[in-house]
């Protein structure tokens, strides 16, 4: 008898096949209930706790006090909190580009076949993978006015040492090249994976007509490479808009607040000054604020993302 016809036969061999998927499905389940525990608990558990939070006053110590849109009104009169907004934008506006450039023309630089290239890679790569903390105290030993290896070498050229970390107008500019000199080795290796997947041909095709260097650099390398450089250019401004460890570390958003960024600002009230509720208030302005740019980014990228 044929196979269908054997199966049609016997009314129960249908119910029984059901049987060994349903329990693969439970076994499934088991599986991934760590990561779906984890994920409840450490993730959609505080975002809807901070959700709560927000809308009260809370000091760790005593109950949370529901008092409205209280923490959202003071925000949006708080001097502070307003600076740390305009120091992370600027923060974002300028080191996101900067970035962006310098990634571009090393990893053109470095996709090439050449003796040594290999060590050249990694040497601008090990930056990104050393943690923040590290790559921070280092420069604020190159920072550092008295024995600072950037003054030392301005003292060899007969120039005055400069107060890196501790003048208003150079504090966040100090901060932006670390961050920067921490985060190309990411985006270059990025960059010369998107080199690398561009067809050949057109080079060739372009050099036979004549184009220059620079008009196969600005007409076929740069579009082909724009959804490298979308992707990180959302990946920069989020991780940006949330940048922390840095002023932490380097300035402690001093001096005054020149270097006072929004999570910064969110870690003081929250973890130093025990105003919880406040610090939540400002958690999610800050993911409002990292929404509505992402999806402005997303809305404009087909005018310049260009796909092969």
């Amino acid at each position: 008898m044929h196979p269908a016809a054997q199966l049609l036969h016997h009314g129960g061999d249908p119910v029984k096949r059901e049987k060994p998927q349903k329990h693969e499905m439970l076994w499934g389940l088991l599986f991934v209930s760590p990561y779906i525990l984890g994920l409840i608990i450490f993730w959609i558990g505080p975002i809807v706790a901070a959700v709560g939070l927000s809308f009260t006053y809370w000091d760790f110590f005593s109950a949370p006090e529901f008092i409205g849109l209280t923490n959202y009104k003071d925000l949006i009169r708080d001097p502070i909190f307003h600076r740390s907004v305009l120091n992370t934008l600027y923060y974002t506006i300028v080191t996101i580009p900067a970035s962006i450039v310098l990634s571009l023309l090393l990893a053109v630089a470095l996709n090439k076949a050449i003796k040594g290239i290999v060590w050249l890679r990694t040497c601008y790569f090990l930056p990104y993978v050393t943690s923040t903390v590290s790559v921070a105290l280092l420069w604020s030993w190159l920072y550092n006015y008295d024995f600072g290896l950037l003054n030392h070498f301005l003292g060899k050229l007969g120039l005055s040492p400069v107060a890196w970390l501790t003048n208003p107008q150079l504090a966040l500019p100090a901060i932006r090249i670390m961050s920067i000199w921490k985060g190309l080795g990411y985006n270059i290796v990025l960059y010369m994976a998107g080199l690398q997947n561009i067809p050949q041909h057109l080079y060739e095709c372009a050099k036979i007509d004549g184009a220059s260097q620079l008009g196969i650099f600005k007409n076929i390398t740069i579009p082909l490479l724009s959804p490298t450089t979308f992707f990180m250019l959302i990946i920069g401004m989020i991780g940006s808009l949330q940048v922390f460890e840095q002023a932490y570390i380097m300035t402690g958003g001093g001096p005054g607040v020149a270097t006072y960024t929004i999570v910064y600002y969110l870690w003081e009230q929250g973890f130093r000054f025990s105003y919880m509720g406040y610090a939540s208030a400002m958690g999610w302005i800050l993911f409002i604020l990292v929404f509505l740019i992402t999806i402005f980014n997303w809305k404009f990228s087909s005018r310049f993302v260009h796909y092969q």
